[in-house]
């Protein structure tokens, strides 16, 4: 059995590096790949070669003797988006989500719920495993990212937490 904590440490890990990729087996013959960069079995990626961008002059206009030159005006610069205060539970697998612990029971969580860090929030079942996910952080449940019993990516936000209530 895969301990989750280990797995979610694994990809902290990875998201902190420079490396594209951690492959770890056991004696067991159990193997673990996590990569930034999907990749499907079987397949061979070949990067498309870029095309260099061309290099173009810009022509240049020349003010006449004793007409002084219009600066023109800068343009603003754009204004960062507002950063969100809700924190974000992510999908730590590519998987099903699934946000009852079976079809028909009560949802592990609402919108409206309050969660505690390392509180069940919902299943992801990869490669017929059910594995429990846990919040990794405390709060108010303010939006839910994914349908029951539909797929979900690496990454793909499951949940946002207010953690203000």
């Amino acid at each position: 059995m895969i301990d989750l904590r280990y797995v979610k440490k694994l990809v902290e890990m990875l998201d902190e590096s420079s490396v594209d990729s951690i492959e770890i087996s056991s004696d067991k013959g159990m193997k673990i790949r996590i990569s930034k960069t999907p990749t499907q079995r079987g397949t061979v990626q070949v990067a498309a070669p870029m095309a260099m961008p061309a290099m173009i002059a810009e022509p240049r206009v020349s003010t006449p003797v004793g007409i002084p030159a219009v600066a023109e005006p800068a343009a603003a610069p754009a204004a960062p988006a507002p950063k969100s205060s809700l924190l974000e539970v992510k999908s730590p697998m590519v998987g099903t989500f699934y946000g009852a612990p079976e079809p028909g029971a009560k949802p592990y969580v609402t919108v409206g719920s309050n969660v505690a860090k390392g509180q069940i929030v919902c299943i992801i079942e990869a490669m017929k495993i059910m594995n429990e996910i846990e919040s990794e952080h405390a709060g108010v449940v303010k939006e839910i990212g994914a349908t029951d019993a539909h797929p979900v990516e690496y990454g793909q936000v499951l949940f946002r937490v207010d953690p203000n209530g």
